[in-house]
């Protein structure tokens, strides 16, 4: 017997699925070929759908690239909040993010789409997409200028060193293939190598 609102549930379920899995397959051709090269039939060939069904989810090319650009910010928000939760300092909380946003990026939930051609979406949607980018570099930046209060972070100019941080976070997806045999945590830990071991406090020469 099926309960009541287990049907609807599943519907609802299946969709998300559907939409998750558009939303993945879109981002790895907007990384490959950019807004202008990639077309909507080139996603839906991919994902082997017809382009109908592809239209059932999206409207043109540019609500999909805003989607994209959406689920990017939320998971890079989700990877933040889960640091700042779980680190018991702010070097340890920013060495989380890196290694949650990396998980993210290259993990199950891969790929995660660029932000790189902003321009391109409507006025509405740039300055949606900017002022939630602009707040997560700034959170960032706190995080490194909290650190240096702290006395756990040794650092002359956090906003350069989190635009440094968020930069190479932001491209792993450019370059990153599942196919090569580099696992997320391997990532992970040489990015946290590189861009955490020069923010350690230094020690004063005896």
């Amino acid at each position: 017997m099926i309960k009541k609102g287990s049907l609807h549930f599943n519907k609802e379920e299946q969709r998300r699925r559907k939409t998750e899995a558009l939303l993945k397959n879109a981002a790895m051709c907007f990384n490959q070929k950019g807004f202008s090269g990639t077309s909507l039939k080139d996603v839906s060939r991919n994902l082997e759908i017809t382009d109908a069904a592809l239209y059932y989810y999206v409207k043109n090319k540019e609500e999909l690239v805003n989607l994209c650009y959406i689920r990017a910010l939320d998971l890079g928000e989700i990877a933040l909040n889960r640091a700042m939760d779980e680190g018991t300092n702010c070097l340890e909380k920013l060495q989380l993010y890196i290694r949650y946003q990396i998980e993210e990026v290259c993990g199950e939930d891969g790929p995660v789409a660029i932000l790189s051609e902003i321009p391109s979406l409507k006025p509405e949607h740039q300055k949606y997409i900017l002022d939630r980018s602009t707040k997560h570099t700034k959170k960032v930046t706190k995080l490194l200028t909290d650190g240096i209060k702290e006395g756990t972070i040794y650092c002359s100019n956090p906003i350069i060193s989190s635009d440094a941080i968020l930069g190479a976070l932001n491209w792993t997806p450019k370059w990153f293939k599942p196919e090569s045999g580099i696992t997320s945590t391997q990532i992970a830990d040489s990015f946290i190598e590189t861009f955490t071991g020069g923010l350690q406090p230094r020690t004063p020469p005896i």
